[in-house]
């Protein structure tokens, strides 16, 4: 599931905001910023070389297959047109760029439960009265500590949107008696208030033009995103009586089915997964817009990532359609707390490892350890053994000082394999425009891409290979960083928060791919 919330949570306490449009790109010696010195690789070590092109399959809530800065570096399924018809014969009709997984010819999902809401509601059929219990109660138990953490979320969630929705409404009273939908701070103070309600909401408004150039870019940026977050979660997340799937058509109980979806991999909020394959393959050479960090890039756009949780299914299903159509890197910016069928998503990354394939999937956004908290998907299987081509990404900053780790950022020494830039992370959002974005997300197809580049340039090395280029070659910082566990603020030495103890640079890593290949 994506987060939102992490640019306001980030921004207000470190400064953040002031950080340079791809900086990401950046080199630490020569720029004092603390990006991947993706520019100098190409001026000193790729300049006057070729590669090969590399199929990189983007996971996500789809992408924006027109965008200016995409649609050259789009894959072209060649085996298939658009005629309603599977003309390669790999049972998807008009994959022409890819495939949603969260859609039929009745329409697409945009929101999904998430996990926990879909546990509750499959509990609820076998325990449907907690006073008149069948005679075998197994997993009664957990049942009831999964309904008391869904009830908490719930009632959490209500009150976040019903307290930011009346804060909306007493905007617009006050906003209407001042006669102005973007009025100027003296405006604002000159207006007498009836009651307390428009008292505090003139409060805000005037601390608001501390922060913001105007009150309406206040409310566009700020209010009304969270409000339309809370309203998601209410509605939809953490909802029982809402249930996406007979959108898909599938028979979702059947988790060896694989041939359903549509040929839309767009989508209809493809923000996020735009965002991402700009950050791995924005055009290079068209001087417009921003440029991602891998050249030769052909970006597979596989839509199963909804708001809300990702299903097993449809995961393992993307991930198998990505290997079958040639993807030799995968990006998974996406992750959950549950797993009920993990058992197909390890199928399926077995199968990815069988093929050659690199996975590399965003360690979340909850400032939480995950060596001690499951985060799914994960390298390590269910019945033992892990995924050797697999890297765990967690985000890091600009700064190199002790707030080197993004505060909203996943770690772990045992789960986490890297950091790589993922704060203020600029890149392609539809409608051929940009935005900044943070997040273990933007984070993730960083590390894609330097893997994609060495795909490119060093392609006899192994996805295993690719990855100890990428992990050995890190630049590690060797002092302590601030980071938040349990809403407290602590240090520990940096070489603590990941195994490698690094943060990912491409100069570094294709210096150690071509030692490889040299070996």
């Amino acid at each position: 599931m994506r987060k939102i919330g992490v640019v306001a949570a980030f921004l207000g306490i470190t400064g953040i905001a002031n950080a340079q449009s791809g900086w990401q790109h950046k080199d630490l010696s020569k720029d004092s910023i603390f990006g991947i010195s993706t520019n100098r690789a190409y001026a000193e070590l790729l300049k006057g070389k070729k590669g090969k092109p590399v199929i990189v399959a983007v996971i996500d809530s789809g992408v924006d297959t027109a965008h200016a800065d995409l649609k050259s570096v789009l894959w072209r399924n060649k085996g298939e047109k658009q005629n309603n018809i599977d003309d390669d014969k790999n049972g998807y009709a008009d994959d022409v760029h890819g495939w949603s997984f969260l859609g039929s010819k009745k329409g697409n999902v945009l929101y999904d439960n998430t996990e926990l809401t879909r546990l509750i509601r499959e509990g609820q059929k076998r325990f449907p009265n907690l006073k008149n219990l069948p005679v075998d109660t197994t997993g009664l138990a957990q049942y009831q500590t999964l309904r008391a953490a869904f009830n908490a979320k719930r009632k959490k969630a209500l009150q976040q949107y019903n307290g930011i929705s009346g804060m909306r409404k007493m905007f617009d009273t006050v906003l209407t008696k001042v006669g102005d939908q973007n009025p100027s701070r003296a405006a604002l103070i000159a207006f007498d208030p009836n009651n307390m309600a428009e008292s505090q909401a003139r409060t805000m408004l005037v601390q608001a033009l501390d922060q913001w150039p105007d009150i309406t870019t206040y409310l566009r940026a700020e209010i009304d995103p969270a409000l339309a977050h809370y309203h998601a979660q209410t509605a939809y997340l953490l909802n029982l009586e809402y249930d996406s799937r007979e959108v898909v058509g599938d028979d979702y109980a059947n988790t060896k089915e694989t041939l359903y979806g549509s040929a839309d991999a767009m989508g209809p909020n493809a923000k996020h997964g735009t965002h991402v394959a700009g950050i791995i393959a924005a055009d290079r050479n068209n001087l417009i817009g921003t440029e991602g960090v891998a050249d030769l890039v052909k970006i597979m756009v596989v839509r199963a990532i909804p708001e809300g949780d990702e299903r097993d299914k449809d995961v393992a299903n993307a991930i198998r359609y990505a290997v079958d159509n040639g993807a030799s890197i995968i990006n998974m910016s996406f992750g959950k707390f549950f797993s009920p069928n993990k058992s197909i998503v390890d199928e399926a990354v077995q199968y990815a490892m069988k093929k050659d394939v690199l996975l590399v999937h965003a360690a979340g956004n909850e400032s939480e350890n995950i060596d001690e908290v499951e985060h799914f998907p994960t390298n390590i299987y269910a019945n033992g053994g892990e995924a050797a081509a697999w890297i765990e990404v967690g985000a890091s900053t600009q700064k190199w000082g002790d707030s080197l780790v993004a505060v909203f950022s996943n770690y772990g020494e045992h789960t986490v394999d890297v950091f790589a830039p993922g704060v203020a992370i600029y890149a392609t959002v539809p409608g051929s425009v940009y935005e900044n974005m943070d997040g273990t997300s933007m984070a993730t197809p960083v590390v894609a891409g330097v893997a994609a580049l060495i795909r490119s340039y060093y392609p006899t090395l192994s996805a295993v290979q690719v990855k100890q280029a990428i992990v050995e070659s890190v630049v590690k910082y060797p002092g302590e960083v601030y980071y938040k566990q349990n809403g407290i603020w602590s240090k520990k030495p940096f070489a603590q928060f990941s195994k490698s103890g690094g943060v990912v640079n491409a100069y570094t890593a294709l210096q150690a791919a071509a030692k490889m290949v040299k070996k």
